[in-house]
């Protein structure tokens, strides 16, 4: 899981370089972002269901090889858009395979009277993956040799010996033996564990949805649109600058993660109200152009990602049954993952709309949200009491 979160995230730093050295527009750079999106589709919503038939081990496996794979392909990125595209649509791939597999497996290897702790645990080790590939990538671009290959041949390395260990791993989902039917059972059987339990419906609709793409939606804005706005600023150093950003972001969200087992049934509320405390400064530098203020945002942004991954994760958990964990999580990473679509969405209607304008709109929509939860939060207490 960690190596995938770094394969997912080592090229987020890496956008500037793009503008810089590849020429490319900051749509074509977003759009980059969202073929990596395009990925998880599949990762998310079909791994999970699959690894609860074939079990968890080689479809994990699966999508470590894919991890290296896409590093590879994107080794040849400055020879044309169509190997960014492609490396990124396979890194989706393995990431949605990672969060869907890797966090049911976690939970299923761990025991002990802390029930939060495999949430943790599986968020933990992704947001490292994360933070540190953003970090290393930067870096290596930064001041290393060769800035469009080095970054993905330290990532290549890294995973290459991963696939072996994985199979020391103990098997918690043994192969079924109904897993073999037709092609059109196996679909129903997989749309059956992407549906949220009848008692779960009512709190996923008001907790989890409008929440669960402010995880990736608050890192989108963080180290995505707010060093493209104020990377003039940083002259020379933007690409470190960019890197800084990404490590802020999301070391605040391994640091702030144990905080949110203390919030219990409280914690979506505090991740929303967070999410709005670091919405609306971004909204202000957009005229402002600080990237002290960008920074102040980021960390916010990440305090309230952290928490939020993990408050999820939790509800998520609660909700499901043994088989249909893997699902649910996929479905829940896919929900907050459409919100890293969210920069290239701004890159697309800033030809009619100004960043100040947007951004105060982004800010608007989680101050909406906000209130959802709160509301959803709610009737879940008046509902136990009852």
């Amino acid at each position: 899981m960690f190596a995938c979160g770094w394969g997912g995230n080592q090229f987020t730093p890496l956008l500037l370089m793009y503008r810089r050295l590849g020429g490319y527009s900051a749509l074509s750079v977003d759009a980059f972002l969202g073929a990596y999106v395009v990925g998880l589709v599949p990762g998310l919503l079909l791994a999970g269901p699959v690894s609860d038939r074939r079990g968890r081990r080689p479809v994990l496996v699966a999508g470590t090889v894919a991890s290296a794979l896409a590093s590879l392909v994107l080794c040849f990125g400055g020879q044309g858009a169509w190997a960014i595209y492609a490396g990124r649509l396979v890194t989706g791939v393995a990431v949605g395979i990672a969060m869907s597999v890797g966090s049911s497996w976690v939970k299923e290897l761990s025991a002990g009277p802390d029930g939060g702790l495999p949430a943790r645990r599986a968020a933990l080790c992704l947001t490292a993956g994360f933070g540190l590939g953003a970090g290393v990538a930067g870096a290596v671009a930064q001041w290393g040799p060769w800035p469009m290959v080095s970054p993905y041949a330290v990532h290549l390395l890294l995973t290459v010996a991963i696939p072996v260990l994985l199979l020391r791993v103990p098997e918690t989902r043994p192969p079924l033996a109904r897993a073999a039917g037709s092609l059109r059972g196996l679909l129903a059987a997989l749309m059956s564990d992407l549906r949220v339990p009848a008692p779960a419906r009512r709190r996923f609709r008001l907790v989890v949805l409008p929440m669960a793409p402010w995880v990736f939606g608050s890192a989108g804005l963080a180290y995505a649109v707010m060093p493209q706005l104020v990377g003039s600023r940083a002259g020379d150093w933007g690409l470190a600058y960019a890197t800084g950003l990404t490590v802020l972001t999301l070391g605040m969200g391994v640091a702030v993660q144990p905080v949110a087992k203390r919030l219990r049934g409280g914690a979506p509320v505090a991740a929303m109200a967070v999410m709005l405390l670091g919405a609306v400064p971004c909204a202000a530098n957009a005229v402002v152009l600080s990237t002290w203020l960008a920074a102040a945002a980021a960390a916010v942004l990440g305090a309230g990602y952290g928490i939020a991954v993990v408050s999820g994760l939790l509800e998520i958990q609660r909700m499901a049954g043994a088989d249909d964990l893997a699902g649910l999580t996929g479905l829940y990473y896919l929900l907050a993952y459409a919100g890293f679509l969210l920069p290239a969405v701004l890159a697309a209607l800033s030809a009619w709309l100004s960043y100040p304008v947007m951004l105060s709109a982004v800010a608007a929509a989680a101050l909406i949200c906000l209130g959802l939860v709160v509301t959803g939060a709610r009737a879940a207490a008046t509902a136990a009491a009852e």
